[in-house]
């Protein structure tokens, strides 16, 4: 299945039935009163978060969707019918966005989340709730209030606790490939990975995390060189960086340290909060450096870069320092847990509360 993790749709509500204005006629019964009804609510459209799809493609070639409007009220004290609302069903991770305000409506980050996007009108008053002791015979009634009409922008944003960075073929498919069961495509030519890859790096018998692996970057990426930064928003929910570098090119012209500093810049330009994201220099294809030099080689690269955070050198194609990566990735999101369950509780404490939706779902109007 392609993966498509953007897509533009128009939703549109049902309006709302109008009231009725109706009088009780019966045999022998001449002045009956006001018996009428009021019109039906119309049908909203609602998305809902489900774990069991992974892209946006169904909102790729039907882009809209019209919910019913309500029923009419009648004659006898007959109310309209309420119509049925329209579930959307959207991958976990999915960001929902007024395309012309550019208000974010929702973030869909658990499943089974669900939130109103465009609300049905009310039914307009029949006749019936205007008699009074001096108006008995009320031709009063309302029209159904219209529904919301919405452009929106959906972004798929995958949810995932480490994000992998770096050049293209600095290896990150290669050491998804090493730490999980994930099989991304790995080759010996750049651009293998064009959509993000998922990872489950299981560490204990109850102690996982999952790891994210999105196209590499290039300097440039920021004016559309390569393929941009266009799977970066990928790595906005993460909680770790881990910076993936080719400390042993086969072309002797590649400065490693140059493609360090590109891929930094890019992400400062991105966005600056993603690049204030906790990050980790990881030096891959250590299995090509003589055992004996290793060392130097690698407090000479971390030198020239000016890097102080943590560094940790590995082999992803032997499995050469994964181990021990991992083990430390485990050990960090473990302590840094509390402050993350934190902040999203306060996140989820800021939104407002989704009314009710109805009850039935079908995927468009007939």
């Amino acid at each position: 299945m392609k993966f498509i993790d953007e897509a533009n749709i128009s939703v549109t509500a049902g309006k709302g039935g109008d009231g009725s204005a109706s009088f009780r006629r019966e045999k022998f019964i001449p002045f009956g009163g006001p018996n009428g009804g009021d019109g039906g609510r119309g049908g909203s459209v609602i998305a809902l978060a489900d774990r069991n799809i992974n892209t946006l493609i169904d909102f790729r070639y039907k882009r809209q969707f019209r919910a019913r409007n309500g029923e009419n009220g009648r004659g006898s004290d007959c109310y309209g019918k309420g119509a049925d609302d329209i579930i959307l069903r959207m991958p976990v991770g999915t960001v929902i966005t007024d395309a012309e305000n550019g208000q974010v409506l929702a973030d869909l980050t658990q499943d089974g989340q669900q939130t109103v996007i465009a609300q049905g009108g009310k039914g307009g008053l029949g006749n019936l709730h205007f008699k009074s002791s001096t108006n008995r015979a009320p031709r009063q009634f309302t029209l159904g209030e219209p529904g919301e009409e919405h452009e929106l922008l959906l972004e798929l944003k995958v949810l995932a606790d480490v994000g992998l960075l770096g050049m293209p073929n600095a290896g990150k498919s290669t050491f998804i490939r090493s730490v999980s069961a994930a099989r991304p495509k790995v080759a010996d030519y750049p651009f293998t990975t064009l959509a993000p890859n998922l990872g489950v790096v299981r560490v204990d018998i109850n102690k996982s995390f999952v790891i994210a692996d999105i196209p590499g970057l290039i300097e440039g990426a920021s004016e559309g060189a390569g393929l941009g930064h266009r799977f970066l928003r990928h790595l906005s929910r993460t909680r770790l960086l881990l910076h993936l570098v080719d400390i042993a090119p086969f072309d002797d012209t590649i400065d490693p340290v140059q493609e360090a500093r590109s891929i930094v810049e890019e992400l400062r330009k991105y966005d600056e909060t993603l690049y204030q994201k906790p990050r980790w220099l990881i030096l891959n294809k250590t299995d090509r450096l003589d055992a004996a030099g290793r060392d130097t080689i690698i407090r000479t690269f971390t030198d020239e870069l000016d890097w102080h955070g943590e560094v940790y050198a590995i082999s992803a194609l032997t499995g050469e320092g994964c181990q021990k990566l991992t083990f430390a990735i485990m050990q960090y999101l473990d302590a840094t847990r509390d402050a993350h369950i934190q902040e999203t509780a306060t996140q989820t404490a800021s939104t407002p509360d989704i009314p009710e939706p109805g009850t039935n779902e079908y995927a468009d109007e007939p």
